[in-house]
C-alpha cells in the first residue's frame, strides 16, 4: 500500500497529550461526540483559515477516558499552508485548543514517516492503588482504586508468562479481519513510595482492550483470587475468559511511542501493514 505524500503537500508530525476524561476517545464519531481528533482538526482548520479539514493519522487510537502523555500523529498540509503558518502554528493552536489537549511540537516529518505504521512500539502505564482509604482526590481521574491488598511480586511473576509474541485473542475484543497477534515486549509493575502501583506495558502494537484486560487479569492474581500461572493459561486457551475483567479506562495513559531511525521509517511502514500469523499457523 502506497503512503506517498501527495505532490504539493508536506507531512507534519505532531507530538501531543490530553486528559481523556471528557473525551469519547481519539477517533471522530458520528453524533457530535467530543473527541481528541475532532478538537485538533477543528483547531487546525481555524488557525490556518482553511476551508477544508486536514485529517490526522494517529499512532494509537485511545478509547473513551484513556489519557495520553506522548501521543504522536501526522497530518499532510498543502505546502503553501505550512509555509505561511508553521512559525506561529504551535502558539496559535495553544490559544485555540481546549485546556485538556495540548500539541507540544510540530515539525516536518522525515521521508517515509507514518505516525501509525512507522511505530515500532507503544508504551502505556496503568496506575492503581490498594490504599484502604481510596484514591487521593487530586489523582482520582488517573488512578484506579482496588479494594483488596495487592501482592506486586505475584503480579510480576504472572506478567513474565505473558511476554513475547502470542495470539492475544483471550485478552482482546475481536474485530473482523484484524489479527490479535502481538509482541508484548515489557509488562512489569512497581509500587511507588506513595503506594501507587504503576504497570508498564510495552508492545509493538495493541489490539482493542488488550492493556486493560491484561491489567484485569493481573489484579486477580495480585489480590489472591488466582495463582500466578493463571493469566498464561488464559492466554494459551485463546478465548475470552469471563473472569478477566476489562478495568476502567481512567487509570491508563499512553506514555510514549517509539520509532526507528529515519532511514528505516519507510521499511517499517511497509512491514507493519502485513497481517501477521504465528509460526506454523495455518491460513484457515
Amino acid at each position: 500500500m502506497s503512503d506517498e505524500v501527495q505532490p504539493g503537500h508536506v507531512r507534519v508530525r505532531l507530538d501531543l497529550s490530553y486528559d481523556g476524561s471528557e473525551f469519547s476517545g481519539w477517533a471522530k464519531q458520528a453524533g457530535g461526540r467530543r473527541t481528541v481528533q475532532g478538537e485538533i482538526e477543528d483547531a487546525l482548520r481555524t488557525v490556518t483559515r482553511s476551508a477544508q479539514t486536514y485529517e490526522l493519522t494517529v499512532a494509537g487510537r485511545t478509547d473513551a477516558g484513556v489519557h495520553a502523555r506522548g501521543q504522536v500523529a501526522h497530518v499532510d498540509l498543502p505546502r503553501e499552508v505550512w509555509a505561511e503558518h508553521h512559525v506561529k502554528l504551535l502558539k496559535r493552536l495553544a490559544g485555540r485548543l481546549p485546556r485538556d489537549v495540548r500539541v507540544w511540537a510540530l515539525r516536518e516529518a522525515p521521508s517515509g514517516f507514518n505516525a501509525r505504521f512507522s511505530a515500532v512500539w507503544r508504551r502505556y502505564a496503568y496506575r492503581v492503588t490498594d490504599n484502604p482509604g481510596g484514591v487521593d482526590p487530586l489523582l482520582r481521574g488517573h488512578v484506579l482504586w482496588h479494594d483488596w491488598p495487592l501482592d506486586v511480586d505475584a503480579m510480576n511473576e504472572a506478567a513474565r508468562g505473558l511476554l513475547g509474541e502470542h495470539d492475544f485473542a483471550a485478552y482482546c475484543k475481536k474485530r473482523e479481519g484484524a489479527t490479535t497477534i502481538r509482541t508484548l515486549q515489557e509488562l512489569s509493575l512497581v509500587r511507588g513510595e506513595d503506594g501507587i502501583v504503576t504497570a508498564t506495558v510495552r508492545a509493538d502494537a495493541f489490539c482493542h482492550n488488550m492493556v486493560r484486560s491484561l491489567i484485569g487479569a493481573l489484579l486477580f492474581v495480585g489480590d489472591g483470587h488466582r495463582g500466578p500461572d493463571w493469566p498464561a493459561k488464559v492466554l494459551a486457551a485463546g478465548v475470552r475468559d469471563s473472569a478477566v475483567h476489562v478495568v476502567r479506562p481512567h487509570g491508563l495513559t499512553l506514555e510514549e511511542v517509539g520509532y526507528p531511525a529515519d532511514e528505516l521509517l519507510a521499511a517499517r511502514n511497509r512491514e507493519a501493514r502485513n497481517k501477521r500469523s504465528l509460526p506454523g499457523a495455518g491460513c484457515c
